[in-house]
């Protein structure tokens, strides 16, 4: 009997030493539970914590920790207060829990009063009087918090923001960003959700009308999950949208359905899951949660939540904090007596002090006010691939892209749009856009061919989507009425019906203002399409078209004036008087060659090239010959030069040959394609030429505004009209129909651009697939390909053809005028030289008879007649007077 006793003995002893040696620490925790679950997670992560800490033998060696869970209804403050109340006369270090703000204020003024930590894992507004000196919060401040939140809108330049919040307190961690607006070109509209409705999809439409494309969601996770779901049934889960989850668990969410649907989304993660040791805690807590009751919908399966997560590091920071405790006991409390624990202030400041690194990063708290302020968040993004980290946010250094998201920004443009399937929308415009002829009835893309089909198999080729093209629905391009509604193709990438606008769509300011243009695939100008002109063939004084009638006015002025100096100065000189009796020097009779006739003559000689009898002598004179005939040999080349054109080719006769010439008449019509570009350029311009041109147009609405290319250009074929178009389309016309052609220069420049839909990712991508092509020569190509005619014979490539009578028929029309001229001036100097003779016969007979009258008066002899016989031979008449 003896040894069975003793050995009692010994083992009782040896149990009493093994309680003396080993501590048992217990820790209480109070827990909300919804009607939705059995068991809180806060409670669940309570206790896979706490059984983790007891396997780690190195962590605790001597110390056992044990716990006591009270669960309480939400919103039950009286409750929580009872509950605290009988943990604390159990003897618990520490109090975990609870987590919403009624029942939390009650707890913590409890723990307050009796000096014993009070840990809280959820975000609550501060205390004012900051007098909460036992209470420690994990989750990070809501301060920080508002600036990560504003540093990430301000990273991705938002320029518009609408903010949709769930409760009040959304607001407050929200602060940072509304006050943004002041400090950043930033309009922020805020709305908030129904209160205790999930149904939110009256506002979703609501802002999918007013085309709220960038919108900020601060909700608990439960709420972001089923505004997922609500957003995909909107329609609203594509590429054109941004969404920003201020939740932490973002990443828990089940997103798998939305992966390819090219949104963005973008969040924070406070879980460090790329640490080894994380990812190995977070594996451990799926396998138990797979074998345990079913979690929420919405949620990864097997996923720890953020805040199971900082629970976790909650009840591993009282593990952290016992290492350095020694000699601690714990005792009953009674919340009636409030006697404090002794050891309370010692073991809060062995909880301040401690440093490590939990699930959720590096945790230090704040020894002031026992908040985490000092901790990095992980910015994710939903990829094809899963949720990707971009960057990284630190409370005090702001934030980092990661080398990843770096290689990300400079992979291949191909990257985003692989596999995608993009809608087109274009318009019938030749060459660009026509329907293919067939035989067969054909489907899809095939029923199209041209340059924008070939330009769109291009990008595909480089980018890897597919695409669908669509015509637009109302035929149009895209212009604004008075409204300020817009139609055609820019609507409809307005309206996200089409992702890409293929077509000879201009880029405009008022167009770069409601969409988004790539670089120009093709640059251009407006100009004008007319019939061409009818030629005239020269007429029979063609000869004198060489020079301008001005010109030849000109010429004539200069041969009378130079005829009029050279008269002049050959009177002037005496170089130019000489004897005419060469073989009598003593004659004093001298004479002058350049009379006002003879010099006139020298004059035309030389301009004809012929000269004269007629030389000048003096220096003076032989200046003003040589002048002239430099003179006329300049004339007589540029003459000759220009003779041949003028004789050979067919002159085009345009009764317009500028935009000016257009404006200043009202004969010839004049318009555009109705809601264009080429309309809403005159309609916009401040130009008096092409305001004046707008308001003929707006005038005649109904005739002068043609609703496509094709009515124009039948129009100017039919009719005496002239359509302002772009020159590429002008050109590829002109090719195909001779009697049509481009009037004037350009009175413009610009661009044709794929369009896109404000802020799309495919903008950038294409621009730098078109630069490529452009770069290859491509571009160029396609263009020869679908301009290229058969072209029209060239005027210049015509052979010389023979001179007939309607080229130089002038010719012998002078030539005749001038022999009839010659032969009525002949005539008349016969008649002048005929009536001169009779009038000197006449006065000799008159005077002969003056001369018989005087002899007969003075009687003279014989003698006399004699002698007036001999001076009417010597040719005197009054021989007696002269003597």
């Amino acid at each position: 009997m003896e040894d069975p006793r003793r050995l009692f003995l010994h083992l009782l002893l040896a149990g009493q030493l093994c309680l003396s040696s080993t501590q048992v620490l217990r820790i209480g925790g109070i827990f909300e539970t919804r009607e939705s679950e059995l068991v809180s997670m806060d409670e669940l992560a309570f206790k896979f914590a706490v059984n983790n800490i007891n396997r780690n033998k190195s962590l605790m060696p001597n110390t056992t920790l044990t716990y006591d869970i009270q669960r309480i209804n939400l919103f039950d403050g009286f409750e929580a207060s009872r509950r605290v109340c009988d943990q604390l006369a159990l003897g618990v270090v520490a109090v975990f829990g609870p987590s919403h703000s009624s029942s939390v204020s009650a707890v913590q003024s409890i723990c307050n009063a009796l000096e014993v930590p009070h840990i809280q894992t959820r975000w609550k507004h501060p205390s004012v009087d900051n007098k909460d000196t036992f209470f420690i919060n994990l989750y990070p401040e809501y301060t920080a918090i508002a600036r990560a939140i504003l540093d990430v809108v301000t990273f991705f330049k938002w320029r518009k923001l609408t903010v949709v919040y769930e409760d009040g307190t959304g607001l407050m961690r929200l602060q940072e960003l509304i006050k943004a607006p002041a400090k950043f070109n930033l309009k922020i509209k805020i709305r908030q959700l129904t209160p205790g409705n999930q149904d939110a999809r009256p506002l979703l439409k609501e802002l999918k009308k007013d085309k709220e494309f960038f919108i900020l969601f601060d909700c608990s996770y439960r709420m972001a999950s089923e505004l997922l779901k609500q957003l995909s049934s909107m329609g609203m889960m594509t590429e054109y949208y941004h969404f920003f989850f201020t939740t932490l668990d973002l990443f828990a969410l089940d997103l798998e359905p939305f992966r390819y649907s090219g949104v963005n989304m973008t969040g924070f993660r406070l879980l460090n899951v790329d640490d080894p040791r994380v990812a190995s805690t977070m594996d451990k807590w799926a396998t138990e949660r797979m074998q345990g009751p079913k979690q929420e919908s919405g949620l990864v399966d097997g996923i720890m939540t953020t805040d199971a997560a900082l629970m976790y590091d909650a009840v591993f920071m009282v593990a952290v904090a016992s290492q350095r405790a020694t000699q601690m006991t714990v005792s009953s409390l009674q919340c009636h007596r409030h006697k404090p624990w002794r050891f309370g202030p010692r073991f809060m400041n062995l909880f301040k002090e401690a440093q490590w690194d939990g699930l959720t990063g590096h945790i230090v708290l704040n020894k002031t006010d026992g908040l985490r302020r000092d901790f990095d968040l992980d910015i994710i993004s939903l990829k094809e691939d899963g949720t990707s980290r971009i960057a990284v946010w630190n409370s005090y250094r702001g934030m980092n892209l990661t080398e990843k998201s770096k290689r990300e920004n400079n992979n291949n443009v191909t990257d985003s749009l692989a596999n995608r399937t993009l809608i087109v929308t274009t318009i019938l415009e030749n060459p660009y856009v026509m329907q293919r002829k067939s035989d067969k009835e054909l489907i899809g893309n095939d029923r199209f061919e041209g340059y924008c089909l070939d330009l769109l198999k291009e990008l595909s080729n480089i980018l890897g989507f597919t695409y669908e093209v669509r015509l637009v629905g109302d035929g149009k391009y895209g212009a604004q009425n008075d409204k300020g509604e817009w139609n055609g193709m820019v609507r409809e990438l307005i309206d996200h019906v089409a992702d890409l606008a293929v077509a000879p769509l201009t880029i405009t300011y008022v167009r770069e203002k409601v969409i988004d243009f790539s670089k120009p695939f093709m640059t251009l100008g407006i100009s004008i399409l007319y019939r061409k002109p009818n030629g005239t063939n020269p007429g029979v004084f063609s000869f004198l078209n060489p020079l301008s009638p001005d010109i030849w006015m000109y010429v004539l002025l200069a041969c009378t004036g130079v005829s009029c100096v050279l008269f002049v100065i050959a009177r002037f000189t005496p170089y130019e008087w000489y004897n005419p009796h060469q073989c009598n020097p003593s004659s004093t009779l001298i004479q002058n060659n350049f009379t006002l006739l003879n010099s006139f003559w020298f004059g035309v000689g030389a301009l004809m090239r012929q000269g004269s009898e007629l030389m000048p002598k003096a220096l003076s004179t032989r200046i003003v010959g040589g002048i002239w005939w430099f003179f006329t040999l300049i004339i007589i080349s540029s003459y000759t030069a220009n003779l041949a054109a003028f004789l050979t080719v067919e002159r085009m006769d345009a009764p317009i040959d500028s935009a000016d010439d257009l404006a200043k008449q009202t004969r010839i019509e004049y318009g555009a394609v109705r809601d264009g570009s080429t309309m809403t350029f005159f309609k916009k311009s401040k130009i008096s030429t092409y305001e004046k041109m707008w308001a003929f147009m707006s005038s005649r609405k109904n005739t002068a505004l043609v609703k496509n290319n094709r009515e124009g250009i039948t129009r100017v074929l039919t009719t005496d009209y002239a359509m302002l178009m772009e020159s590429t389309s002008i050109e590829y016309i002109s090719q195909r129909n001779c009697n049509l052609t481009q009037i004037g220069g350009l009175i413009d420049s610009k661009g044709y651009g794929v369009g896109t839909p404000i802020g799309s990712p495919y903008r950038d991508k294409v621009t730098i697939a078109i630069l490529q092509l452009q770069e290859e020569g491509k571009l160029h190509m396609m263009k020869e390909k679908w301009w290229r005619g058969n072209g029209c014979p060239e005027e210049d490539n015509k052979e010389a053809s023979a001179l007939g009578v309607e080229n130089i028929g002038g010719i012998f029309i002078v030539l005749a005028a001038g022999l009839v001229l010659s032969v009525f001036v002949a005539i008349g100097e016969f008649i002048y030289k005929a009536r001169k003779n009779a009038d000197i016969e006449e006065a000799f007979c008159f005077f002969y008879g003056v001369q018989s009258r005087q002899f007969q008066r003075r009687g003279s002899t014989s003698s006399s007649g004699t002698s007036l016989s001999t001076d009417l031979e010597s040719g005197r008449l009054l021989g007696d007077d002269t003597e």
